[in-house]
């Protein structure tokens, strides 16, 4: 791309709206579901699955969305996939039962699936300038980290003052004014499509192995990780993984080129922001039952309850990560802000009943926005780097595929912990608690002391995460000027090795 497009900016507005609302997403429909689990006759064990079948389609599809968005064009999947968000939001606002429920929400992971890697390499291929792409990924990366959290306050108003329906409905003009804006504002670079034909045993193998890992997961939450059906799970997700893994070795034009996961920093960054989110989301699980079951906050106090956190990423990716991204080495970015966040997380663990709001939730959150929030605008940033325009869709999905599993992985695992931490303590202690007030508190405390020996294991993933950071990813600061020179070419499968690499830093 020879010139840069004077209706960037604008384009993010719209890309970073569709973003928001695929975050928001995953998060709000938690706080309306016992709602919405009582209205629509949902049994308490299939309650799990308004959250997983979105989770599973979402997850499972990313990679073929990705090649999709390589294949169609970036911004055509764009605004298909928000039309499609749009109409199963529709559908799961109006849903009558338990089946139209799970459709619903398996159709919006399979529409979101489309769109967030093609939102991630819109943004990669329009912004060609590095200071300029610095920002945006800036404003991308506070969005991917915070949006969940705005999903909770969202979900909480609209949940407590209109209807659950509502935290579905709520995406609609969402939808309707990104794609609008998105058809009328959007232009994509010349040269940066792949028109290699699909690689249908990679679609399989990808989507059956990603959808039998978050399953497996899932399932160790509810049923335990000696539960015949979850190690079942884990071992055809390794068998069908491995088996992807060979076949893309071999297809002339495969789904997932290896050669986006071996370049050892977008690997470092796939690798450690997914270990990350495992971190992150556990948290959101254990801090919004400790406000409102421990310290009994509504659904909207405990949305509000969240906002240091929002605020620290919001500073820590559009302040530090913005400015500091010109002047040092990614990895003394991604580092120090995961390290960051896991001194927030260390906070944390000495959480008990009576622990005071202002003196210790607040100050923990305000580590953890801050370190995320520092530590995911590189981390956006250079799961594109150096990668061919025809291949951008496919490198976005694997950084959306590396939050969605390790958000599936977090919950599971870190809940896992909790629980066995909290039946020991009460077990331990249970003697002492002979009248009704006694046992109530034990129970209380059990849950406490569940999540604190949790966060210790958040603790020690996020300072992995940091050490992988400061290891793999090597590339020196970004330069000034231009990232991506004028490209021609169709970008046809295998033919198009001539064309302009997005070189994002400069080794």
């Amino acid at each position: 791309m020879s010139e840069t497009d004077p209706r960037r900016w604008k384009a993010l507005v719209f890309i970073a709206l569709a973003q928001l609302m695929v975050v928001l997403d995953a998060t709000i429909v938690n706080i309306a579901l016992p709602s919405a689990q009582q209205d629509l006759g949902i049994s308490d064990g299939n309650r799990q699955w308004v959250i997983t079948a979105y989770a599973l389609a979402f997850g499972g599809l990313l990679l073929f969305g990705g090649r999709i968005a390589d294949l169609w064009g970036r911004k055509r999947t764009f605004v298909v996939g928000l039309i499609g968000f749009a109409a199963a939001s529709a559908l799961g606002g109006a849903a009558t039962g338990e089946a139209m429920m799970l459709g619903a929400r398996a159709l919006q992971g399979a529409f979101g699936a489309l769109l967030a890697p093609a939102a991630l390499s819109l943004l990669a291929v329009m912004f060609t300038d590095a200071k300029e792409r610095a920002k945006a990924f800036g404003i991308y990366g506070a969005i991917a980290g915070g949006g969940g959290a705005v999903g909770l306050i969202l979900g909480g108003f609209l949940t407590e003052y209109l209807n659950w329906r509502w935290t579905f409905y709520v995406n609609i003009p969402f939808a309707i004014v990104a794609a609008v804006g998105a058809y009328f504002v959007i232009r994509e670079p010349a040269g940066g499509r792949n028109r290699s034909p699909l690689d249908i045993p990679g679609v399989v193998l990808s989507t059956l192995g990603l959808v039998a890992l978050v399953y497996g997961f899932t399932r160790a939450e509810s049923e335990g990780w000696s539960d015949a059906l979850t190690i079942g799970m884990f071992v055809a997700s390794a068998v069908l993984l491995a088996a992807f893994v060979l076949t893309e070795a071999k297809v002339k034009s495969p789904l997932l080129p290896l050669r986006v996961l071996t370049e050892r920093n977008r690997g470092g960054v796939y690798l450690s922001l997914g270990l990350a989110i495992i971190a992150m989301f556990g948290l959101f699980l254990f801090l919004t039952y400790y406000l409102q079951v421990v310290k009994g906050y509504s659904p909207v106090k405990t949305g509000f309850a969240f906002l240091p956190m929002i605020a620290g990423m919001i500073v820590g990716s559009t302040q530090i990560g913005t400015r500091l991204m010109m002047r040092v080495p990614p990895r003394w970015l991604m580092g120090p802000g995961f390290l960051t966040a896991g001194l927030g997380m260390l906070l944390l663990t000495q959480l008990e009943i009576g622990t005071s709001y202002a003196g210790l939730i607040l100050p923990a959150q305000l580590l953890l926005g801050l370190g995320m929030g520092t530590a995911f605008m590189p981390a956006m940033s250079l799961a594109t780097h150096g990668v061919d325009p025809r291949d951008a869709g496919v490198a976005s999905a694997m950084v959306n595929t590396s939050q969605q599993v390790g958000g599936a992985i977090g919950t599971a695992l870190l809940n896992t912990i909790a629980a066995s931490a909290t039946t020991a303590y009460i077990a331990d202690h249970a003697a002492g608690a002979t009248t009704q007030g006694a046992q109530k508190l034990l129970q209380l405390q059990g849950m406490v002391e569940g999540y604190a020996a949790a966060i210790w294991w958040a603790v020690g993933i996020l300072v992995v995460a940091a050490t992988i950071a400061f290891t793999l990813i090597n590339t020196g600061k970004p330069e000034t000027g231009p990232v991506a020179g004028s490209g021609s070419g169709s970008g046809s499968g295998e033919g198009a090795e001539d064309e302009v690499k997005i070189p994002v830093i400069a080794h």
